[in-house]
């Protein structure tokens, strides 16, 4: 029957994997063989109402052994549900559900009961997948496509343009051609891009957040994830282990010194700036409406940076002037993130350090995206210095 010659014909060619998921099977590059097979069927022979038949076990047989269906030697088989970052796997392509192994698997027949038999011979499963445990562990699969697809500026390339082909894509950014397919299938997948015959281009929230100049881009942040944060998150568990700090282990450097790279050289500072300006300036509005602020007609936003917060701030309360206390080396080069409007007026910048020199005076004091960067020693030696600054009430 049609519903099950697909299946029956990836097992022949090569005794590819095939998974259970939902009450479909796919194949190896996530391919839905019964429903496409079905959905044949009830193109050139539909069939009447009273020819309809109920299976109850409407399958292609299990698969004892799996081989490896990785590009190179020595990548592991053992397929496990995924969502859309599967598209880097060996296969490059999307697949998801849980791996269906024999009926002598005990870890299987744990974690799935037989699948049940609806009203129209759909098989359906009585356990659910953990999708939420699945989205955890293969999370990071995502992160990374976003990363790298960011770092080469794919979305920069197809930004105002027609649909282009992998292969252009390629040469563009200097990468592999079948590298790059693998890269831009993972992010039309992810909902990043769209893919048509004619090739990729970008969706409209790529235009706006993941284009270097969109309107609200985040392209500066996710350079900062991956440059910086993912090299400290790949050494949590020594982290956890010894309770300190892994720059040392991610960058051969200390912490301290590490922030000082981040003002002494001009390339890494305004690249740190663009990364705190990118996500200031995407969330300025719902910090500056998460509580009702009129009352107040002064505030400084300690470490302000760019300013994003401190313009969004007077723009929500017109009566409100605020003051961006940040390092002279950060003061000296915010003006290319000014933005443009009288409202600019109301914003004034003056350079030192939080925990040396003394507070400018106001009747708010800021701290966002701050406090996580020092330790409990120096947050309690900030947070008593501006209790000791605030005017009651």
């Amino acid at each position: 029957p049609r519903d099950k010659a697909g299946g029956y014909g990836i097992q022949a060619l090569g005794g590819m994997l095939v998974e259970y998921v939902h009450g479909d099977f796919l194949n190896v590059v996530g391919f839905p063989l019964n429903h496409f097979c079905k959905k044949l069927a009830e193109l050139y022979c539909p069939p009447s109402k009273h020819n309809v038949q109920h299976r109850k076990y409407d399958s292609v047989p299990s698969v004892d052994t799996f081989e490896n269906l990785s590009d190179g030697e020595g990548e592991s088989s053992n397929f496990t549900a995924h969502k859309a970052a599967s598209q880097l796997d060996s296969s490059g392509m999307h697949s998801s559900g849980a791996v269906h192994t024999s009926e002598n698997s005990s870890a299987v027949r744990t974690a799935f009961t037989v699948p049940l038999e609806n009203q129209n011979g759909v098989s359906q499963s009585a356990a659910k997948l953990p999708s939420k445990i699945l989205e955890l562990m293969d999370g990071f699969r995502a992160s990374k496509a976003l990363f790298v697809a960011s770092k080469l500026k794919i979305f920069d390339h197809l930004k105002d343009k027609g649909p282009m082909k992998a292969v252009d894509i390629a040469n563009n950014v200097g990468t592999s051609v079948c590298g790059t397919e693998r890269l831009l299938d993972a992010c039309a997948s992810l909902g990043l891009l769209e893919k048509t015959p004619q090739g990729y281009s970008n969706t409209d929230s790529a235009n706006t957040y993941l284009a270097s100049d969109g309107k609200y881009s985040l392209h500066g942040y996710i350079i900062h994830s991956n440059d910086h944060l993912w090299p400290l998150f790949t050494n949590l568990e020594f982290a956890v282990k010894e309770g300190s700090r892994q720059n040392h282990r991610a960058f051969g450097k200390k912490a301290d010194d590490l922030f000082k790279d981040y003002y002494h050289s001009q390339e890494v500072k305004q690249r740190f700036m663009a990364a705190m300006h990118s996500i200031a300036h995407l969330t300025a509005r719902d910090v500056a409406t998460a509580f009702d602020l009129s009352q107040f007609q002064s505030a400084c936003d300690l470490g302000g940076c760019t300013g994003a917060l401190a313009h969004e701030l007077v723009q929500v309360y017109p009566n409100l002037k605020v003051t961006v206390f940040d390092l002279p080396e950060v003061i000296a080069n915010t003006s290319c993130f000014k933005p443009s409007g009288q409202h600019t007026a109301l914003v004034t910048f003056v350079s030192g350090d939080f925990f040396k020199d003394s507070l400018p005076e106001a009747d708010l004091y800021i701290l966002s995206r701050v406090l996580h960067d020092w330790p409990d020693e120096k947050i309690h030696v900030l947070l008593s210095k501006i209790s000791a600054v605030c005017r009651p009430g």
